[in-house]
């Protein structure tokens, strides 16, 4: 019995993961390397005074919620997700490129205007993960949350490829949920106060909405022609 053609949406994710897999993968990873780097070099070794954010009425109000450090965590998958689907080569250098420069800007506002959260009496006993977050990534290089620009950078980049997939609905609900709790999770751990998540936000829509809007032109596959290449041995 042939096998039974997949549905147009689902086909098209499928051959957009399969695409360049590998360089997406390798990519990806040394990308990532490459900005923790910098990223805490920056960190332990400011060049100029490092300013103390201030906290907000909201940031009173927003419980110590360590639970919530797989949120946080999840990050680093999440971020994987839309260069993982990016369709042809250009597309993905390009998004390469976009995500670079964002990257390399907020690099360059922790360069010029080094910040901290002010210290916190936090009790994380029973979660070790909070302990090693701690030893690794202190409480520098606050603003603007480049956690929260890379989240709304890459939630916006997903949503313009669910849309134009013409995904089910429930998809994209889930991208905006996991956009929303790896958000949250900042304010929630202590990482982050709301001042810097604000402005990671803002930087990162910033970004994600110059790279919607110059960008390799679309190229919707044929559904034909998908389900083809899909099903091929």
């Amino acid at each position: 019995m042939a096998p039974s053609p997949l549905q147009p949406w689902t086909a098209e994710i499928w051959l957009r993961i399969r695409r360049h897999f590998a360089l997406k993968l390798i990519g990806t990873t040394v990308f990532t390397w490459l900005f923790f780097i910098a990223y805490f070099q920056l960190l332990r070794h400011p060049v100029h005074a490092v300013t103390v954010m201030p906290l907000t009425a909201l940031d009173h109000l927003i419980p110590f919620q360590p639970q919530l450090l797989f949120a946080y965590f999840s990050l680093w998958v999440y971020i994987g997700i839309a260069p993982g689907l990016q369709l042809t080569f250009q597309e993905l250098v390009v998004y390469g490129l976009w995500v670079g420069a964002l990257c390399l800007t907020g690099l360059g506002l922790f360069y010029v205007w080094p910040t901290q959260i002010p210290p916190l009496d936090l009790d994380a006993s029973g979660f070790p993960g909070f302990a090693m977050l701690q030893g690794v990534d202190a409480a520098g290089n606050a603003c603007p949350s480049m956690h929260v620009a890379a989240a709304i950078f890459t939630a916006l980049r997903i949503e313009q490829v669910l849309r134009e997939a013409r995904t089910p609905a429930v998809l994209r609900l889930l991208n905006a949920a996991w956009f929303v709790a790896i958000a949250y999770s900042t304010l929630a751990v202590k990482q982050h106060v709301v001042l810097d998540a604000a402005a990671g936000a803002l930087l990162g829509l910033a970004f994600a909405l110059a790279s919607l809007r110059w960008r390799p032109a679309g190229r919707r596959t044929p559904a034909r022609r998908i389900a083809t290449d899909i099903i091929r041995p």
